[in-house]
């Protein structure tokens, strides 16, 4: 008598408490179990994850390297459309979700997997990014989601319930000096919440930034640089202060970006957002790289673009970091804003001089083979071609509707009041 194959099921796996206690569960359940990391920038030893995975009972672990396309299909398209969610978030951890999505679903079909899981909480945002870019990408696929399973998470209600289960199947549990907040890390950026950032009038203490230097301890000399940029991507980077360091690969240039601004205390920011599901969330962002192209993609829009359709790409952008924060990236509604966005970003061709100071982005000049700026016209000096006469119908027309609008309001006739 054959004994029918277990289903299959591929775990996106960290190598932490908590994904380590679901692969065990996800086997006493009766599953065969495949694990899969994504490496998309954050300090981890991968190595030494997969051993742990194969220890306690993976078939097989797939370690995947995508940070170069998590930089060139989302950062990027981050940096052209300026996103940021309710004004303040860099969208760090929601940047990283159709990345990694994407190549999870792309293994489980190649491996015949008929499930996925994570180790999202039931109370977060992620299990939304990451269910949502499943079904997008896979309609068939089904969703093992631990968190939200009373079987689970009746039985682990804390982190001791965790602890005792894993000591029962014997999985290691590194020790390490223990931080009152939970992270999340890419190459784009850091995040901390929970534990005693559940009081958002704590202050963060000093010791809780990772990636940055306190501003106050960064160095009391500038560094300046030069940011290329073409059809709104960056290109290349130089630092003028060397004189040497020269930066063209997107990879390597985003990285050498980050150390510039890790070493200058810039991209710290400590906000409470809205999440998708409803709820109230305080978090601390660490966004040094993101941060510096960000002020300097904006500051040459402003020498390139037409007045209006910048106006309209605003209106886009801010629309766009809700879908991406939301976990929509594969929806029909992205899709169509990001091609409005690139379409607006061929004329944002140019250099911006940056300086970076203690926490601070300065920019110190812009040029752009593509500029819409008339330095005659706009001169104070000179005419330039500019009637100043003409200002003065602009200005009548302009004024009729305010005229109507004070009438109504006062009672009175326009010359009246």
């Amino acid at each position: 008598m054959t004994t029918a194959p277990k289903e299959r099921v591929l775990l996106a796996y960290s190598g932490g408490l908590d994904t380590s206690c679901i692969l065990a569960w996800l086997i006493d359940q009766g599953f065969e179990v495949l694990c899969y990391m994504a490496n998309i920038g954050q300090e981890e030893d991968f190595e030494a994850a997969r051993e742990k995975a194969l220890k306690i009972g993976a078939t097989k672990v797939f370690i995947e390297d995508l940070r170069k396309e998590f930089v060139e299909d989302l950062v990027w398209a981050s940096v052209k459309a300026n996103c940021l969610y309710e004004g303040v978030y860099y969208l760090g951890t929601s940047l990283a979700r159709p990345v990694i999505c994407r190549k999870q679903i792309e293994i489980a079909k190649a491996e015949g997997c008929q499930y996925v899981s994570h180790g999202c909480t039931g109370k977060g945002n992620d299990q939304v990014r990451f269910e949502l870019g499943y079904y997008a990408l896979h309609p068939g696929i089904k969703v093992i989601a631990p968190w939200r399973d009373p079987t689970f998470y009746e039985r682990f209600p804390g982190r001791p319930a965790l602890l005792e289960y894993a000591a029962s199947k014997n999985i290691p549990v590194f020790q390490t000096a223990a931080k009152p907040w939970s992270t999340d890390e890419n190459l784009y950026h850091i995040s901390f919440e929970a534990g005693i950032l559940e009081d958002p009038s704590v202050t963060p203490p000093k010791d809780m930034w990772k990636l940055t230097v306190d501003p106050e301890d960064a160095p009391n000399e500038p560094e300046r640089i030069a940011i290329h940029f073409k059809n709104g991507i960056p290109v290349k980077v130089e630092n003028k202060t060397d004189g040497q360091t020269v930066k063209t690969d997107a990879l390597e240039l985003f990285l050498y970006l980050n150390q510039l601004g890790r070493k200058h205390g810039v991209g710290r920011i400590d906000i409470v957002e809205n999440r998708f599901i409803g709820i109230k969330s305080r978090g601390c962002y660490e966004t040094p790289g993101g941060t510096i192209l960000r002020h300097a993609h904006v500051d040459l829009e402003g020498l390139t673009l037409d007045r209006e359709v910048r106006r309209l790409r605003d209106q886009y952008s801010q629309r766009l970091a809700e879908i991406i924060y939301n976990g929509l990236w594969y929806s029909a509604e992205r899709e169509f804003i990001m091609a409005s966005v690139d379409q607006s970003q061929g004329p944002v061709n140019g250099v911006v001089n940056v300086k970076l100071y203690k926490g601070n982005v300065i920019i110190e000049g812009r040029t752009s083979p593509s500029s819409l700026y008339d330095s005659k016209i706009a001169s104070m000096d000179e005419a330039g071609g500019f009637n100043p006469s003409d200002s003065e119908g602009f200005i009548k027309i302009q004024s009729i509707r305010l005229k109507a609008y004070m009438a109504q309001k006062t009672g009175l006739q326009a010359g009246e009041f």
